[in-house]
């Protein structure tokens, strides 16, 4: 809402604007970011293979994000049906404003002793997030899958040490590749939907259709771990400190 002024300058100006991985929600912006509806399949999937059914829980990001909703979309798809079914159960679904870490601790310190510790998996929508779920599980002695997403050092660590069962990851690096090359052609009068590989994308607050690229996100678990190692996202030593023998990357 903040940026839209601008928005309307530039586009009368005649000059191009790349919604560069957060949704302006204008669909005269060419919206360039990761499938982030996909990032919460793959978080959703990955913990439901550790953990098939049970008692779940939910951490999301702020309300204000769009990716919050794309990010809740993708988890649906997966556990939707199951909790139709009855064999999920969603004990607990709240938001960390800010996206905070602490907002989701105190969230999860709540859905836990609602619950009296009767919680076997966790979603979070971000590594952040996911890293203070694990912190008040373990303040409570419980061990239980948690996935996440970013790719954060930290959060790799933890799939290495066994303490978080996915992250996600998004390489900024190609998303900063695509962005470049969508801005040059764009620059030189290439029509938004003449781009290779766009799509056209509709979702937000306004329901609104875009012409965009999705990347396609990787998740990392400790049987892939060397690829973020190889990709020089993170250290061996950083990403294998305490790791688990079976972590790839780390024997």
């Amino acid at each position: 809402e903040a940026i839209q002024p601008a928005i309307d300058l530039a586009i009368e100006a005649g000059i191009p604007v790349i919604s560069y991985d957060r949704l302006i929600e204008d669909d005269r912006t060419f919206y360039i970011t990761f499938d982030n509806v996909c990032v919460g399949r793959l978080i959703a999937s990955i913990v439901r293979q550790a953990q098939p059914e049970g008692n779940f829980v939910i951490l999301k990001g702020d309300p204000s994000d769009a990716n919050v909703g794309f990010l809740r979309q993708g988890m649906e798809d997966v556990i939707g049906a199951a909790v139709a079914g009855g064999t999920i159960t969603i004990v607990g679904e709240a938001n960390a404003d800010g996206w905070s870490p602490q907002s989701a601790f105190t969230a999860m310190e709540k859905i836990l002793a609602d619950n009296n510790n009767a919680v076997d998996a966790v979603l979070a929508q971000n590594d952040g997030i996911a890293g203070a779920v694990i912190e008040a599980l373990e303040a409570q002695g419980m061990s239980i899958p948690v996935g996440g997403q970013d790719g954060d050092p930290a959060a790799l660590n933890r799939v290495a040490r066994g303490t978080q069962t996915v992250s996600v990851w998004k390489n900024n690096r190609e998303l900063g590749k695509a962005a470049g090359k969508v801005a040059g052609l764009l620059a030189d009068g290439v029509a938004p939907d003449r781009v290779p590989d766009a799509i056209r994308f509709t979702g937000g607050d306004k329901g609104l259709t875009y012409t965009a690229i999705l990347l396609n996100p990787t998740p990392i678990t400790k049987d892939n771990l060397d690829l973020v190692i190889k990709a020089d996202q993170i250290t061996r030593a950083d990403a294998c400190a305490g790791a688990l023998p079976d972590v790839a990357g780390c024997n």
